[in-house]
């Protein structure tokens, strides 16, 4: 009995002690959430009640050098229907009214959006979509729709806004536009220069507080916020849209005449590098094209027959040659360690000059200046590439630019073939379309190569936060005595060089023709050959404002494929519309006429005007307002280039004319 009684009392004690250690460890935890973890709980239960909601700052706009929206923030809404909350007397009679109201504004008849809005209320819908992306107008003429303006609870209207970014151009330059977008994972995406100046175009987030009440709502604690969100910068780019619509369109059409697989076209502003355009379109599949990539920017590639400028300059530099050295093409090929170089001109040109070898662009010419003179010290001739900063990147403010190559002895790639391979834009050299473009644009700005710039200044509306003033990345690239030597031979390429079918009368313009091989390393270019057809050059020729460059990738052979016939028409049209476009700024310098002038002017006119109506009368020295109409009354067609007094005309003094017969007027 006694030991029953001990066991039952051993089992009390251990029990007690448990209830004890319990007991203790219950306070322990107290005391740790109470002083320890206090502050952890006590959030967690303010939070259930009190929340921080986010207010988005706006965006700020991206504006063209003239003030047009290239991308800008708008709102955009979402409108559902909660079936359930409404009443059934206010469901009965509003549901026909409201579904004839979106009948007419969203298509469908009102039978079948009443009957969709019925089956949401049987099914006990609280989500159902009425419409999506709804701008704000659309969205406040839904609002006041029967039932709909009765409000959220009484008309079940639920409206989810957010903004969208939205590009005005559309699909022109969207790939220099750009976007910035953010994953789940809080990482971003930023291209063009949406992406490269998202700091100052974003803004910062304000935040209010709200506390929870009923049926899952919120309301805010005040009316003002805690913290006001501020809105983004505006940015005001270098992009003109007239002539990047001018760009695109010229563009467009070149790659859909000659089914060429992409291309890109840049125009830059000479003096101050400012990036007036620049387009880049691929090919789909379906035979389209958009702004896939930015070429301009990223893609490098072997320039081929546009290099030759480069290697030219150097060689002037270096006095190993001038304009004038003869170079013998002989028949057209030259052989260079057992490979062939060859001209597109079968039989050679024989022996010409350097400039006339730049303005045929003959590989063999081009080539045997360069081997020649450098064969013995090619790191002379690479050094020479290099002091023009052709193998440094532009440290473009878009990011993604591709990184230039200029082979040197002792790299890797480097053969007893690179020399003479580099001398005309192949052997490893690799280059993007803007790189090439900032050295033409160099040449055209007598030496001073600048900076390629996408962005004027940074503004909150009329203030200017930030000025990107024009940077220049080398002085001079060259002597201006070798500058005006390559400057007379790029016109020269225009009037009676491979571009000569791109010369006219009526504007000057300077440039280089390309036409490299590309993909040629693969084995079915015999049977396939593929060709990058480029025109880089600049205009008007004696007074440069833009320089342009045009590149277009595989175009179909059979089609065409010179540079001349594929990009160079692209360039002209650019070069002409912006010519023709761009008005012309007189001075009235004095109101006051000399008359005995214009009694001269009048009796050359009218003794000309009483002569034989079969003859040609002498116009020279004439005003162009009185040589008008007095040829037009004879019957001819009379065509004027210049502006002021005529200096030439095509058709001698005194020689026998016909009606509708042209007769070309130049002018002083």
């Amino acid at each position: 009995m006694a030991t029953t009684e001990k066991h039952i009392l051993n089992r009390l004690y251990i029990i007690a002690g448990l209830m004890f250690v319990f007991a203790v460890a219950i306070g322990v935890q107290l005391i740790k959430i109470q002083f320890v973890e206090g502050d952890k709980y006590r959030k967690l239960a303010e939070d259930g009640v009190f929340k921080n909601f986010k207010i988005p700052a706006n965006r700020g706009n991206l504006y063209d050098v003239n003030g047009n929206l290239l991308a800008t923030s708008v709102p955009k809404y979402d409108i559902r229907f909660d079936a359930v909350t409404v009443s059934d007397e206010h469901f009965e009679e509003n549901v026909v009214p409201l579904s004839k109201k979106l009948a007419a504004m969203f298509g469908k008849t009102s039978a079948q959006w009443s009957k969709a809005l019925r089956t949401a209320r049987v099914n006990k819908h609280r989500y159902f979509l009425v419409a999506k992306n709804l701008g704000y107008s659309d969205y406040m003429r839904v609002k006041g729709f029967p039932m709909f303006n009765l409000g959220a609870y009484k008309g079940g209207i639920i409206v989810e806004q957010r903004t969208v970014r939205e590009h005005p151009l559309g699909l022109m330059a969207a790939r220099t536009v750009g976007y910035e977008r953010k994953d789940d994972q809080g990482y971003y995406t930023r291209v063009g220069l949406e992406g490269a100046f998202g700091p100052f175009l974003d803004g910062t987030d304000g935040h209010r507080l709200k506390q929870k009440i009923a049926k899952g709502q919120w309301k805010p604690i005040s009316d003002n916020n805690e913290i006001e969100p501020q809105d983004g910068y505006d940015v005001i780019s270098t992009i003109d849209v007239n002539i990047q619509d001018i760009a695109h369109h010229a563009l467009l059409a070149q790659l859909e005449k000659y089914q060429a697989d992409h291309g890109t076209v840049v125009v830059m502003e000479t003096k101050t590098g400012e990036i007036k355009a620049i387009s880049n379109l691929g090919r789909t599949e379906d035979g389209s094209y958009y702004e896939k990539l930015n070429y301009a920017v990223g893609e490098t590639h072997e320039p081929g027959s546009t290099f030759k400028l480069m290697s030219l300059v150097v060689a002037l530099e270096d006095k190993v040659i001038d304009t004038g050295t003869v170079v013998d093409t002989e028949q057209g090929v030259f052989k260079v360690k057992g490979y062939k170089v060859r001209d597109s001109h079968r039989g050679g040109y024989g022996k010409i000059s350097a400039a006339r070898a730049f303005e045929l662009s003959s590989n063999v010419g081009v080539v045997k200046l360069i081997y020649d003179n450098y064969k013995d010290q090619p790191q002379k001739f690479v050094d020479g590439l290099n002091r023009m900063n052709l193998n440094e990147k532009l440290d473009l403010s878009i990011k993604g630019e591709g990184a230039p190559y200029i082979p040197s002895p002792g790299d890797k790639k480097w053969s007893g073939l690179s020399l003479a391979w580099m001398a005309y834009g192949y052997g490893s050299v690799q280059i993007s379309p803007l790189q090439t473009l900032t050295f033409y644009n160099a040449i055209a700005n007598n030496g001073e190569m600048v900076k390629p710039r996408f962005i004027r200044e940074i503004k909150e509306w009329d203030k200017t936060i930030l000025k990107n003033d024009r940077k220049v990345i080398n002085p001079s690239i060259c002597s201006i005595e070798t500058v005006n030597k390559v400057k007379a031979m790029m016109e020269n390429v225009v009037v009676r060089g491979t571009a000569k079918s791109l010369y006219s009368p009526n504007f000057s313009m300077a440039g280089k023709t390309g036409t490299a091989q590309t993909e040629y390393w693969m084995k079915d270019w015999n049977s396939n050959p593929r060709y990058i057809s480029s025109f880089v050059g600049y205009f008007p020729a004696d007074n440069p404002k833009y320089t342009s460059i045009v590149i277009i990738h595989k175009p179909n052979n059979r089609v065409g494929y010179y540079g001349a016939d594929v990009s160079g028409p692209v360039f002209k049209r650019i070069a002409q519309k912006i010519y023709t476009d761009t008005p012309l700024e007189d001075t009235i310098e004095s109101l006051e006429v000399d008359k005995k002038v214009i009694t001269k002017d009048f009796e050359k006119y009218f003794s000309e005007a009483q002569n034989k109506k079969d003859v040609m009368p002498n116009v020279t020295g004439m005003p162009v307002m009185d040589a008008i109409p007095l040829l037009e009354n004879l019957g001819l067609n009379v065509i004027i280039e210049g502006n002021g007094v005529v200096k030439r005309q095509s058709v001698a003094p005194g020689k026998k004319i016909k009606a509708n017969q042209n007769v070309a007027l130049s002018l002083s």
